[in-house]
């Protein structure tokens, strides 16, 4: 069943190879990267449909205006330049956290803790792709979030809790030996912390 699993990830991008000279260009890429105005009116036609899309054109040509008057740094220039270093500060810290926040080790560690909670054999495959569904769903349910808390709010509240779960994941490994209950424990553990991953970082 793996194999095939594998390959049908290959069904989307062979969806695209066959789809994709069917779709327009996009109008602002013509417009800006071109410089052909007669193609991205063609081009919004044939998304938007007949009609007067001046307006659109028009921002388009805004955008083109304000692209112009905006200096293309090299990464150097990036580092040396005094208005972006916070900017550079916050995205190097989210980079590096996202990193090292665990996740590659709970999804490493993640087979043996079901193989020590007894699950079968066959099932734990099953159970581990129901990990990565779990993130898959956490993260259309942070997409809803976002709008609704900001960024700010779900980056803190997403460490803090995949913390205090990774904190209580280490006390149950610890004491998995003394009671049996403590393996189901941990599963729901890795289950909580993978959905708070999905939610915050």
């Amino acid at each position: 069943l793996w194999p095939w699993l594998l390959a049908s990830s290959g069904l989307s991008a062979l969806v695209q190879l066959v789809t994709l000279p069917f779709f327009p260009d996009s109008p602002s890429y013509l417009l800006i990267q071109k410089g052909n105005e007669e193609a991205c009116r063609k081009a919004i036609r044939k998304l938007w449909g007949e009609g007067d899309h001046q307006a659109e054109i028009d921002d388009i040509m805004k955008e083109k205006g304000a692209m112009a008057s905006t200096k293309t740094l090299r990464v150097l220039e990036v580092l040396k330049e005094r208005s972006l270093r916070w900017q550079l500060y916050i995205l190097m810290t989210v980079m590096t956290t996202l990193q090292l926040c665990g996740i590659n080790a709970i999804y490493f560690y993640s087979f043996e803790v079901f193989h020590t909670a007894k699950f079968e054999e066959y099932l734990i495959p099953y159970v581990s792709l129901g990990i990565g569904l779990c993130e898959c769903l956490s993260s259309i349910l942070c997409s809803t979030l976002i709008d609704r808390f900001g960024r700010k709010v779900l980056l803190w509240g997403g460490y803090l809790l995949m913390c205090s779960v990774l904190a209580l994941l280490t006390m149950t490994l610890s004491l998995q030996h003394r009671f049996f209950w403590m393996h189901y424990f941990s599963v729901i553990l890795i289950f909580l912390f993978v959905v708070f991953y999905g939610i915050g970082p």
